[in-house]
């Protein structure tokens, strides 16, 4: 056995989708980061051991962009067939190629050393080097899901429901308990052109007619069996994984026996096997911390407008029943949430530990606000604030509760030039593209620096035209330029062509008719950036034939009169549609 001692700026512990974000953001501010993750693939319910797709906000042009959306725009390019061990890949290689960023992976923090009430190192030991890793750092950040760093540092945290009294939630139960949502072992089925025959281990639970399953959803082509789920009434749903898991895969390969060969509408599942079973449990809820601000219902109710608003949400307040699969009704309630809701920074760091943010279902919230702020999406959004704001932190020698009393602004704008869209906001527009003439050869390029970088109401926010149409910026002297940025129409409304709804990052079943997944029509694959020298002749500064992504920084290191963006070829739509060209 050996120890290893490593410093950093910044540590994140836990590698789900909001710790991996996080670490990302904070490492391309500047930071040099530790991401520390228990498992050997990063994305947590999201990834390949779990296979949980990533949901959140509803609601026209309100899908979360930030590095969330430049991840699952990669999976679009790489995974055309959504192979979850691909989409590990992506997950792996964006933070294996980040500069700043070290990666310990199987690795599980079990140790915290305090320096009063700060955090000095945490210590996690990694099963596969058998090397315990001491990781000091000047902020940390937890992001693990069960907030395993809030018993280990003293940090204040909640564990179960509020009774209705104690914040005035509606939802809440009449006296506060130890419940809490369940987990769940997914499965995956997939299509073939000959029968397949099932039969159950001996172990399987045995359903045989539809009572037994309570008028739950068995359609492989429209459940993901979310509602196989337990544990949430245990009082203790920690420390009963195990049992639960056992539980669990009990019932899903009875609930497969059910549909092979009990169910009525079996005949329509011959060619359907089990290709996948879960053997990792997918947490919904465990340990929550206690912040600045804790956000309740009413909040979620509300809207969110908070000055401090550095996320959002948009899911509805989808309550699970603490028995789940033993529940006597279907296993949630969707009680109504706006969409968007905002989500505030207060409730992204302990209330008692100086240096210590959270990020995350384990991010400072109720039980019935967690039960809207804890889909991925959503928490991938709080995750590029955390990470974001431990850079701007670090860089001003101070803890979170100083980035919300003197860099509040900063961090916001931040966030929006990362294109991480913050409702009822607007990016702040550099100078020198705020006093430059802006001409287009056809249509008007003004939306193009107004500050909001998608569709809001009404409002397109966007510049269109024909491959070939120009955009071009006319400064008033010559001037030393260093980057432009671009934002491109990733069509944020995409939908599944199978089924019509809102497009998944992943998909939950396999079928031989399923097409493969391509890039958003709408985002444009060619352009070319050129700028304009002091005798008036044109020269190309840069040329892409193969773009993917939404958000695009053009490096420029240029002294120029001009600069010309002309958009070639999208990735089948017709016309192009930009929502962003400023120079800096």
């Amino acid at each position: 056995m050996r120890e290893e001692r490593h410093p950093y700026d910044f540590c994140v512990v836990g590698g789900g989708m909001a710790g991996l974000i996080a670490a990302l953001a904070a490492a391309r501010h500047g930071a040099r980061v530790a991401l520390v993750q228990d498992r050997p693939v990063l994305g947590g319910n999201a990834s390949s051991e779990i296979r949980m797709h990533i949901g959140g906000a509803q609601g026209a042009n309100l899908r979360e962009t930030g590095i969330l959306e430049e991840l699952l725009l990669e999976n679009y390019r790489y995974n055309g067939g959504a192979n979850y061990s691909i989409w590990d890949a992506v997950l792996l290689g964006a933070a294996q190629s980040q500069p700043n960023l070290d990666l310990f992976l199987n690795c599980t923090v079990n140790q915290c050393e305090m320096d009063g009430n700060r955090i000095r190192a945490i210590r996690g030991w990694q099963m596969t080097t058998e090397t315990w890793h001491r990781i000091e750092a000047a902020l940390f950040a937890d992001c693990s899901g069960d907030g395993i760093l809030a018993p280990l540092s003293g940090a204040d945290f909640r564990l179960g429901r509020e009774g209705r009294a104690e914040y005035g939630e509606r939802i809440a139960p009449e006296q506060a308990d130890q419940n809490t949502m369940g987990m769940s072992c997914l499965f995956q089925p997939r299509e073939h052109a000959t029968p397949q025959p099932f039969v159950a281990p001996p172990w399987a639970n045995r359903y045989t007619k539809p009572e037994d399953l309570r008028n739950r959803d068995w359609n492989l082509r429209r459940t993901n069996f979310w509602w196989i789920e337990v544990g949430g009434d245990r009082g203790d749903i920690l420390h009963h994984a195990e049992k639960c898991r056992d539980e669990l895969l009990k019932i899903v390969f009875g609930v497969w026996d059910y549909i092979k060969n009990y169910a009525p509408d079996r005949a329509q599942y011959a060619n359907w096997a089990l290709d996948w079973v879960g053997f990792l449990p997918g947490k919904r809820e465990s340990r929550r911390y206690l912040g600045d601000h804790v956000m309740t219902q009413r909040d979620v109710e509300a809207g969110g407008h908070f000055d401090d608003l550095v996320a959002y949400g948009g899911w509805s307040m989808d309550d699970h029943f603490p028995a789940g699969f033993h529940h006597p009704k279907v296993g949630t309630i969707f009680h109504p949430a706006p969409s968007p809701f905002g989500i505030c920074y207060r409730s992204l760091y302990s209330r008692n530990v100086t240096n210590l943010f959270c990020a995350g279902r384990c991010h400072s919230a109720t039980h019935a606000a967690m039960s809207a702020t804890r889909v991925m999406a959503t928490t991938s959004l709080m995750g590029q604030a955390v990470g974001t704001a431990a850079a701007l932190a670090l860089r001003a020698g101070t803890g979170p509760r100083g980035v919300l009393e003197g860099q509040l602004r900063a961090l916001q704008q931040a966030l929006l030039d990362d294109d991480a869209y913050l409702p009822w906001q607007k990016r702040e527009i550099a100078a020198i593209a705020k006093d430059a003439r802006l001409t287009a050869s056809a249509g008007d390029p003004e939306p193009l620096r107004n500050g909001a970088d998608r569709p809001v109401g009404d409002a397109d926010n966007g510049w269109r035209g024909a491959p070939g149409a120009t955009v071009t910026y006319e400064l008033a002297a010559e001037t030393e330029l260093h980057e432009a940025r671009l934002v491109f129409d990733s069509d944020l409304n995409r939908t599944d062509p199978a089924t019509g709804r809102h497009a998944l990052n992943q998909r939950h079943y396999y079928a031989k008719d399923a097409a493969p997944r391509q890039v958003p029509a709408t985002l444009v694959q060619a352009f070319r950036v050129e700028t304009q020298r002091a005798d008036g002749a044109w020269q190309v500064s840069a040329e892409v034939t193969a773009n993917h992504q939404r958000l695009v920084r053009v490096p420029l290191a240029v002294r120029t009169r001009g600069v010309r963006l002309t958009p070639l070829a999208t990735w089948g739509a017709a016309e192009v549609h930009v929502f962003g060209f400023e120079v800096r």
